[in-house]
């Protein structure tokens, strides 16, 4: 029996970005850090990687049960550091940064030192979370703080901060931020709303049927816009952006059609996630605005979902920016309310639960791994109505479709 084969040191894939020639943009002014070799000028999202501590802990590792150390060498610290970097999505490290530069910045302000910054202290995170207090909103120092714990994990450092301070700090916070700080409410799709979109939307036009399509697909999956959309067109990658091919169809025992949607890859789930919807009687049916997207822009299986023929470059994918500037422009000239793109989310969630159906369903179709839907039943008194309702026979209608049985 042959002996295994060594399978150390393998070269790692190409999974980080490609060196740009494009350099980084210059700082904004108030968040320049003082010059230091430890912070290189460099890309937002390369930020976590290239700062680095004064000291690092990453490349001493204790034995247990005595005080020899092993020292690791430079390759193999890079290999820890292009490995863990991989666990955040680029928007996720650019985000992080944010926080990391800001921090950097708090402390060169107030004489902090390099060997006074990392490992961070409980006492100088909250005098920095507390000097951004009534600047920055609740979630934007939530955001920070994660980053400088990825920083921290990222390079060995250990964390050491009690989470109830952090708790009360970050409340706290979040009573003294500015009103500027905070988005209104998303105003909801409804799907009168979708077809007011559909009488003003061009019949002939390849781009129209594609947003059309995604707008009804998006809203009934209760999905994600981003998901069914390109950040940008030069990054379509059918490995992680949903393609023709990622679309099947299928009956139910009962024979009931539902139309199923793959999506290869997103922020939560790596390894892709499904999604599905039934074709509908009306104009927003999602899976007949698909097929007339079809019949106007047929592509090859490999072509994202909704690539649109255009006038000279031919088939292009269908961005995110594309769809929210086409709906902002129909909405501004119409007098609708100000619809974004997380506004199919929320819309397709009450749209379903006004349907009656039960919680439980709306959160599987939203493929919601906590509660966190339930936000927007203290938005929306109509979810609510039936509940508050003294008419008996009404609750026990809607209670038999919302609440589980009794095991």
């Amino acid at each position: 029996m042959s002996e295994p084969r060594c399978r150390f040191d393998t070269p790692l894939p190409m999974l980080t970005h490609q060196a740009t020639p494009t350099p980084p943009q210059p700082y904004c002014p108030g968040l320049t850090p003082s010059p230091s070799p430890l912070r290189p000028h460099c890309l937002a999202r390369e930020r976590l990687q290239l700062w680095v501590p004064s000291h690092s802990h990453a490349q001493v590792v204790r034995s247990s049960g005595d005080d020899e150390t092993h020292t690791i060498t430079e390759d193999q610290l890079d290999c820890i550091l292009e490995v863990i970097g991989t666990s955040w999505v680029e928007k996720t490290k650019e985000a992080y940064s944010a926080g990391l530069l800001t921090y950097h910045v708090f402390c060169d302000t107030h004489g902090i030192t390099e060997h006074q910054r990392a490992p961070i202290r409980a006492n100088t995170l909250l005098a920095f979370l507390s000097s951004c207090a009534g600047s920055y909103s609740r979630s934007a120092l939530a955001n920070f703080t994660a980053g400088l714990q990825a920083w921290h994990l990222l390079h060995g450092l250990p964390w050491q901060i009690n989470a109830e301070e952090l708790r009360a700090i970050l409340e706290g916070a979040s009573c003294l931020a500015p009103p500027s700080s905070k988005r209104p409410l998303r105003e909801p799709f409804r799907v009168d709303t979708l077809e007011l979109i559909y009488s003003l939307l061009d019949p002939e036009s390849h781009k129209d049927a594609a947003i059309f399509a995604c707008l009804t697909v998006v809203f009934y999956c209760v999905g994600r816009l981003g998901e069914f959309t390109v950040q940008a067109i030069k990054n379509f990658d059918p490995t992680k952006h949903i393609t023709c091919a990622h679309i099947s169809h299928h009956h139910d025992l009962n024979g009931l059609p539902v139309t199923k949607f793959r999506i290869p890859w997103t922020k939560t789930s790596p390894t892709g996630e499904d999604t599905q919807c039934a074709p509908l009687g009306d104009i927003t049916d999602p899976i007949g605005a698909l097929e007339r997207h079809f019949r106007l822009n047929p592509a090859d299986p490999d072509a994202h979902l909704f690539a649109w023929k255009h006038p000279t470059s031919g088939l292009r994918p269908l961005s995110r920016s594309e769809v929210v500037k086409r709906v902002t422009s129909l909405t501004a000239a119409h007098g609708l309310p100000n619809l974004k793109g997380h506004s199919l989310r929320i819309g397709g969630t009450l749209h379903y639960l006004l349907r009656g159906t039960p919680f439980d369903v709306v959160k599987t179709m939203g493929r919601w791994a906590g509660n966190s839907f339930t936000i927007y039943l203290c938005q929306h008194a109509m979810i609510l109505a039936p509940y508050l309702n003294d008419t008996p026979a009404l609750l026990e209608y809607f209670m038999r479709y919302t609440m589980l049985p009794v095991r």
